[in-house]
Order: C-alpha cells, then structure tokens, then sequence
C-alpha cells in the first residue's frame, strides 16, 4: 500500500519525539553493574533460578518473554504485571492479561526469592524480569545482551489501565507503529521483537476469523498458505476447546531462531499482525532481511530488547523494591 509524504513524514516525527524524550532518559537513568557492589551475583543468582525452571517445562521460555513484554507495555517497566490482587482487579487479572502462562510468573517470583536470600531488599522485581527474560531467550538457542539495571518496582497495578494498550492479532502495520513508537521503539524494533513468537503459543480463538469468517468473499485469509491453512484448521476446528493452544512456529517451536520470518515468507504467519510485516511493502524488505540473515535478526532483537527495558522505568526514589514481587510493600 502506498503512503503519502505527509503520513511518512508525521510517523517519523512520532518515532524521533518518542526515542528522544523515552528512551535516551530510560539509558541515561539504568546501567549494566548497577548491582556491582550491594549485590555482585545477582545475574548469576537468577540465571541458575531459570534454568531450574526451564528444566521443569518449556513454557518456561514464551511465558517469560511475553511477561516481560506485557509488563513494559503497561505503566512502564516495573512488574506491575507481577501483582497479585484479592480483588481480581490487578494489571494480571485484565482479559488481554488472562492468557499469561503461570510459569512466567513462576520463574521470576522463584529468582527474587533466591535472590532475597543473598541480597535482602536490595534487587527489584522488575530488574529480575529483565534478567530473567534475556536468560531464557538464551536458553532457547537466541542471542546474548548485557541488561541495563537500576529499575524501581511500581505502585500502581490495575486492571483497567489495560485495555487498548498492548498490540492485538488483527493489528496492521500502521496500528503496529503507532503503539510501538509511543514506547521509543521504531519499526524495526517492532519487526525484531515480533520475531519472538518462534517460541510463542497463542489459542484458537485468537486466530480463528482468517479460518472461518475472513470476509464476505473468501472464508480463509488469502494470505495464509493453503496448507499451513488446513493445517490450522484441523489443528482448531470450530467450537475447539478454549484452552487448546498452538505453536506460533510450527517450524522450529522450542528454537529461539529466525524461522519467523522464513514462516512469514511462506504466508505461515499465523495472526495478522503477523503476515501483514511481509504482506505491507513498507516493512517486507526488514522481513526478508531478517529470514536471510540469523546474525542480522539476533542483533537487532537485541537492540529492541535493551530499548524495550527502558520504557517508562522508575528510578531513584521512585516506586520501592518489593519483598515480594506479588505483593506492594506494606
């Protein structure tokens, strides 16, 4: 689809205004040894926690990388998302939060806990979920990045702040952009982050409509490949059981690689929001880009990565180190 001047031109603007009012402060607020004296094991300490974990279960890996996504997402970087609230009325609790694995939750709550053990009060939740999310894209075969430190456990966790605010499976290019450069992160980092779900899972019902009920005059997507089509819909027949859930790479779907895109090539992107970063000329060449070159793909995950951590963090004397990452200090 063409664009005009103007609209490349008011996206731009968007995407400089962000990068340089977000995420130059989050960098110049975080640093990597930011632990160095008052606790020099941490990384280590988390580390061994999540691989004792991942040898528990693979879910492991999807659970806490899109944990770290839906908590930067909303009200910043500060595990938020990690707040457990006898209301049901947390961030956790909104419905777009409801399909969380429990074993993302699980893996951080078990790494503050050893690391409580060795340096009481000391490390945040939300610094933990950052260690934690770049260990496990490791221990699935991914890239290696050193992780900015220094962030602050937030104070507000509610459940309707949620809504609107994280990218949805029909999302197209424009409205991927949109969300993506209110956090500093340009389209390239939307294409590079996206490429985690080679590791991700995602239900029936979040797909379902490019199978059964795409448009007036045709049943199935035209962009998906037909038999990766038929595939899905054998795998999520009509009236499926809620809880049955599918690789989003059906490839490759314990490896953290570049086979994302090589899928989206072959029109076996299985949401929209996916196919439509090959199908939109704007962003294809990134897509191709990445599909033909690993190394290109894991530097640029890990780029986006690191920027990602730094969306609206808390510092200083903001927000607290919780005790208990489920749980606001009392």
């Amino acid at each position: 689809m063409e664009r005009s001047t103007a609209r490349k031109l008011g996206f731009w603007v968007v995407m400089v205004f962000a990068a340089t009012t977000e995420v130059v402060v989050g960098r110049a607020q975080l640093v990597e040894d930011f632990y160095g004296k008052t606790c020099p094991n941490v990384e280590n300490i988390v580390k061994q926690a999540v691989t004792t974990k991942f040898s528990q279960t693979f879910v492991t890996i999807p659970g806490t990388l899109r944990l770290f996504f839906h908590d930067c997402f909303i009200e910043g970087c500060d595990a938020s998302i990690l707040i457990a609230s006898p209301n049901g009325d947390a961030e956790k609790d909104a419905p777009d939060n409801e399909s969380l694995a429990g074993d993302g939750f699980d893996t951080v709550i078990k790494a503050k806990q050893a690391v409580e053990e060795t340096c009481p009060g000391i490390v945040s939740c939300a610094d933990i979920l950052a260690i934690a999310a770049r260990d496990v894209v490791v221990l699935a075969g991914g890239p290696s990045f050193n992780v900015e430190l220094g962030r602050r456990d937030g104070l507000i966790s509610k459940a309707s702040l949620v809504a609107g605010k994280l990218p949805e499976p029909n999302f197209d290019l424009d409205q991927l952009n949109s969300m993506f450069s209110g956090h500093g992160l340009t389209q390239s980092d939307m294409i590079a982050l996206s490429g985690a779900h080679t590791v991700g899972f995602s239900h029936c019902s979040r797909f379902a409509n490019r199978l059964y009920s795409f448009s007036s005059s045709s049943q199935v997507d035209p962009t998906l490949n037909s038999t990766y089509a038929a595939q899905l819909m054998q795998d999520c027949p009509q009236n499926v059981d809620p809880q049955i859930a599918i690789n989003m790479d059906p490839v490759t779907p314990q490896i953290f690689d570049n086979m994302y895109y090589k899928n989206l090539v072959q029109g076996m992107g299985l949401f929209t929001s996916d196919e439509s970063l090959f199908t939109d000329s704007a962003s294809k060449p990134t897509v191709v880009g990445f599909a033909d070159s690993p190394g290109k793909f894991n530097e640029a995950f890990a780029t986006a990565m690191i920027k990602l951590g730094r969306v609206n963090v808390k510092t200083g004397s903001q927000g607290q180190i919780r005790r208990d990452c489920t749980a606001f200090n009392s």
